[in-house]
């Protein structure tokens, strides 16, 4: 999730990894809601003409303490024939207009000036209606009238409240009740899209208004500590990262099941960062940096908690060119946007949109040690799990060592997948879960492999596996 701060019975078919978005014209509902048509967006400020519809606005999800989350719907050409796509940012604390939206999956891209928009050439909307949700309150647009709120949070208010948000979303939008759900999300949301998963799977048993969740999909997931902290130095050392005295020192000095490690094992990590890592960006160690980091405007990801470290080791971390963090945060900071989006609408924010909230990554006092337990109770439908290749922050020899603790038979071995006749990455399929890596991915799989991402959307919504040729 997203991409900066990743910190540190039902029926859920789990999916892994990428959305595709679709324009289409779509004659309006005579039936669409008020409420629904209050958030219709007519056009975004340097917007494309479009032929598919959007929706944006606040759902509130706690009466009494004025929490109110921000969507974006994004449809889909002929919106009735697809699927929904819920997608969650990680961090915890990173918006999922800011990365979600605006650089992976989203039908816009934001310009280099911040004055207008472009057409996302693979957007996940080509297959299915897009619900981009900030969550937790204080992420992005969405606030709390309790200021507490934003100082005292973590995964379990998370997932209670985007549950409460699906529901009264849903009541806002009767015409997707009916609809395949499935959930996504990327780094610190492998704790929050299983989390939701579950919290709908339990809902389901006490209700008759049943949410159609037909699975999940994780991109470069936390997802256990131990595991997660294990295979990012491994990573580190395999990629020649870090050296072999330095490797050795992580190794027997840390505790890597710990939320906050020894002082002695800290400044190893610091050492590690400060010294050997040189000037890289985390999230792809191939990709270049911006060169225009003075120019950011508030905290991104990169500067926050990374995922699953020492809880106090920092690092500004530089970005990638096109430096969208830097666009976004100009861009949704324009009065003119935010009217068009009906976000901030009564000066409740008393902030400027940022697309990481240091505060809610520095006041994160929830958080599971381990998601395993979750994918156990909810793998019997299957789940699939994108990894990009390049990324240091959560990486793929992280999620096998936490996914080999499942011990699942596999049905499929291990093969590569092509897209366009080249080799898009490596993929297993388990009984219940399916891994695929994506070839020369970072962090961000949709930015840096769209076309490789798009194809592993359509193998997940068919319940194919990954092309072998």
């Amino acid at each position: 999730m997203g991409r900066k701060l990743e910190r540190n019975s039902g029926l859920v078919s789990i999916l892994a990894s990428v959305f595709v978005f679709l324009a289409v014209l779509r004659v309006t509902n005579a039936s669409a809601s008020h409420e629904e048509e209050a958030d219709r967006i007519s056009a975004l400020p340097g917007q494309p003409k479009v032929a598919f519809h959007q929706f944006s606005g606040y759902v509130t999800v706690s009466e009494a303490a004025g929490r109110a989350l921000f969507y974006w719907l994004t449809e889909a050409v002929q919106p009735s024939s697809k699927p929904l796509v819920v997608w969650l940012n990680g961090g915890p604390g990173c918006s999922s207009v800011a990365y979600g939206a605006s650089e992976e999956i989203g039908p816009f891209r934001i310009n280099k000036e911040a004055s207008g928009l472009y057409l996302n050439k693979y957007s996940w909307n080509k297959f299915a209606n897009l619900l981009f949700l900030e969550t937790p309150a204080g992420v992005g647009f969405s606030y709390s009238n309790t200021s507490s709120d934003l100082l005292d949070t973590g995964d379990r208010r998370t997932a209670k409240d985007s549950l409460e948000f699906l529901v009264r979303w849903m009541d806002r939008f009767p015409r997707y009740k009916n609809h395949r759900i499935y959930l996504t999300g990327e780094s610190y949301a492998g704790h929050y899209v299983p989390q939701l998963a579950r919290e709908i799977v339990h809902y389901n048993t006490k209700t008759k208004n049943k949410i159609n969740l037909k699975g999940f999909m994780v991109g470069n997931a936390v997802t256990d500590n131990h595991y997660d902290n294990l295979g990012t130095v491994n990573y580190w050392w395999s990629h020649a990262m870090i050296s072999d005295k330095t490797y050795h020192q992580l190794m027997n000095t840390c505790d890597f099941r710990r939320q906050k490690e020894s002082n002695q094992c800290e400044s190893v990590y610091y050492y590690a960062m400060d010294q050997e890592f040189g000037s890289i960006d985390q999230y792809n160690i191939y990709a270049p940096p911006c060169n225009k980091s003075d120019a950011t405007t508030g905290p991104t990801r990169r500067n926050m908690h990374l995922p699953h470290r020492p809880h106090s080791i920092f690092k500004k971390l530089r970005g990638y060119d096109p430096c969208t963090e830097q666009y976004a945060e100009i861009y949704y900071n324009r009065p003119d946007v935010q009217k068009a989006l009906h976000a901030n609408g009564t000066g409740r924010i008393p902030y400027k949109w940022t697309a990481c909230s240091e505060t809610l990554n520095r006041h994160w006092n929830d958080t599971a040690n381990s998601i395993l337990p979750i994918y156990r109770e909810l793998i019997a439908s299957g789940l699939r799990i994108w990894v990009g290749d390049v990324d240091s922050v959560v990486p793929v020899t992280a999620t096998r060592f936490s996914l080999a603790q499942l011990k699942l038979d596999t049905t499929l071995p291990w093969y590569p997948w092509y897209v366009d006749k080249q080799v898009g990455g490596w993929s297993e399929v388990y009984k219940g879960l399916t891994f695929a890596t994506v070839r020369g991915a970072g962090h961000e799989v949709p930015l840096f492999k769209p076309k490789a991402a798009l194809q592993l959307l359509r193998s997940f919504i068919r319940g194919e596996p990954l092309p072998k040729s």
